[in-house]
């Protein structure tokens, strides 16, 4: 029996899920990054938090922070010095409940909740927004039933 999936929590969907060079030199090639990966740079880059804040946030042990944290750079080295496509979607995760409103991006708190809530969508329970098949809650990773 597999073992139950485990979500991270996270504050919202990027506004921009794609990114890539604006030169188009024929380099092929797009990198996927889950939602939950980014999160990890937004907490750990951009508000400085420790992996160990991170973790307590998203509600995942360090090491999965640690993990996720180190995919997602590695990632984002590709599509810099490679010229690939950035594309986030998917993952496995749950937006911040109401009681964690301090939790949430400055974008998010500006506008007083999460993005990807009300949209007749559950709540957001990686979801591969965007993607054929995907009109249900589920992992991510599949977009399928």
């Amino acid at each position: 029996m597999a073992r139950p999936t485990k979500w991270r929590r996270v504050c919202c969907i990027p506004e921009s899920t794609l990114f890539g060079p604006l030169n188009d030199d024929g380099v092929q090639g797009e990198i996927i990054m889950a939602v939950e990966e980014y999160e990890t740079i937004r907490l750990i880059d951009l508000e400085g938090l420790t992996q160990e804040q991170c973790a307590d946030r998203m509600g995942v042990a360090r090491t999965t922070v640690q993990r996720i944290y180190s995919g997602a750079r590695q990632k984002l080295a590709d599509t810099l010095f490679n010229g690939h496509t950035l594309r986030i979607e998917g993952g496995d995760y749950r937006f911040y409940e109401d009681s964690e409103k301090e939790f949430r991006c400055v974008r998010c708190r500006r506008r007083g909740r999460g993005q990807g809530r009300g949209q007749g969508q559950g709540r957001g329970q990686g979801m591969g927004f965007g993607q054929p098949g995907s009109g249900g809650p589920g992992r991510g990773r599949g977009y399928g039933k």
